[in-house]
């Protein structure tokens, strides 16, 4: 009868004692693997964004009434036409670790990555920006904020022209 119950608290300890070698790796390897995620999403919104600068230059380079369609898919993160500075933004925050160096603008292709930080959280924000190029507009609209969104979102871009000397007015128009 003794080794029976022997035999049950030894399966109990050995369990237990898997469980906690279980956790010990989770708490080191769950940091990692949203450090990596956070970079493969900035990653892949610099891509997205960079191909959206390209619609935009090829609809200068093709001439005036020239229009792409571009897609934008976004997960998390909120995507800004700053259309009085002539830019557009993406913000990604929330994140478990720093992208690059806090406060310091860092040009990755014609997308402007910059990272700031607040407590133990930091933020991203990825800039295109068009001051003294090319006039934005979007239908007709000084500002327009996009959420996250489980289907991407379409938007057309046309070149209205060159408008007050030599900028190039870009209207953007989202599509349904």
């Amino acid at each position: 009868m003794n080794k029976r119950g022997q035999v049950w608290i030894e399966t109990v300890i050995y369990i237990l004692i898997g469980l906690s070698l279980i956790a010990l790796v989770l708490a080191f390897v769950t940091p990692r693997i949203n450090q990596q995620r956070d970079k493969i999403i900035i990653e892949q919104t610099i891509v997205s964004l960079n191909i959206f600068d390209e619609k935009i230059n090829e609809v200068i380079d093709a001439g005036k009434d020239n229009r792409r369609i571009v897609e934008f898919s976004m997960k998390q993160g909120a995507l800004y036409f700053n259309l009085q500075d002539e830019e557009i933004v993406f913000v990604l925050s929330n994140l478990g670790s720093l992208y690059s160096e806090p406060n310091v603008a860092v040009p990755i292709g014609r997308v402007i990555v910059k990272t700031t930080e607040r407590n133990d959280v930091s933020a991203v924000n990825l800039t295109l920006q068009y001051k003294n190029r090319v006039d934005l507009t979007f239908n007709s609209l000084n500002n327009k904020k996009f959420n996250p969104s489980s289907i991407p979102y379409k938007f057309a871009i046309e070149n209205k022209g060159i408008q007050a000397g030599s900028l190039y007015n870009i209207e953007i128009t989202q599509l349904t």
